[in-house]
């Protein structure tokens, strides 16, 4: 039996075939990129490699699709990649537990991929990622910021020029036009950040990535919507 016949349905089996010879790296698997990958999967794609340096905590529960209680203490990539393998053994899966930064850039071969997904929350590692899958003519997206946001609704596709609202598209906008990137396809929303309060003495500050400053607040909905967006980008992108 075919588990992917409901799409095939919908797409027809050339579509389906460049899906299954297709390569996708998703870089960051938290509430963004989980749901990349839980969409990829399950959409037929043949390939996936699978970054992240982070393991799962319990306060990843409340967003991040491979976060449960059974997975806490586990590094992202390996669960990723198991999620994976439960949906569809027939799928290679390559996990990468390790960050994007000029130290680990010599480690990926960007010409191997069909297209990269960029969900990482870093403004040097999203432009690293674009500098090199455009150097590589390999197609990307890019996520742009999902915290401190309750509409769902609010989220566009377009380029990074036609970006407005969103704090970290105008950082990443700024920093494309000094570097001489003049197109990145991105997933934005348009809805002004909420001012989230936290107090000095909260556990959740144990949270807050290694140079980072502040935490921002987030729910299950929202990350998750840019997942399946940027993840259906990636789908039509392909079987065009």
């Amino acid at each position: 039996m075919d588990p992917y016949s409901r799409t095939r349905f919908l797409l027809g089996d050339d579509a389906m075939q460049k899906l299954k010879n297709a390569h996708v790296a998703v870089f960051g698997l938290g509430g963004v990129g989980g749901y990349v990958v839980e969409a990829l999967a399950r959409s037929g794609i043949g390939a996936l490699t699978l970054v992240d340096h982070d393991t799962i905590s319990l306060t990843n529960s409340n967003r991040q699709i491979l976060a449960t209680r059974d997975t806490v203490g586990m590094d992202k990539a390996e669960a990723a990649a198991r999620r994976v393998t439960a949906i569809n053994p027939d799928i290679q899966v390559f996990p990468r537990k390790t960050f994007y930064l000029p130290e680990t850039a010599a480690q990926f071969d960007f010409t191997q991929y069909d297209y990269v997904v960029d969900a990482i929350d870093t403004v040097t590692g999203k432009l690293m990622l674009v500098q090199a899958a455009q150097a590589a003519g390999t197609p990307i997206i890019s996520s742009m910021g999902t915290g401190n946001k309750l509409d769902p609704t609010a989220f566009r596709v377009g380029d990074i020029s036609e970006t407005s609202v969103c704090p970290l598209a105008r950082i990443i906008r700024k920093e494309c036009k000094k570097r001489g990137i003049r197109k990145l396809k991105v997933v934005w929303s348009t809805e002004d950040p909420i001012a989230c309060t936290l107090s000095a003495d909260d556990p959740a500050w144990a949270e807050l990535p290694e140079g980072r400053n502040a935490l921002p607040g987030s729910v299950c909905f929202v990350p998750a919507t840019a997942g399946m967006i940027l993840a259906g980008e990636v789908i039509k992108d392909i079987i065009k």
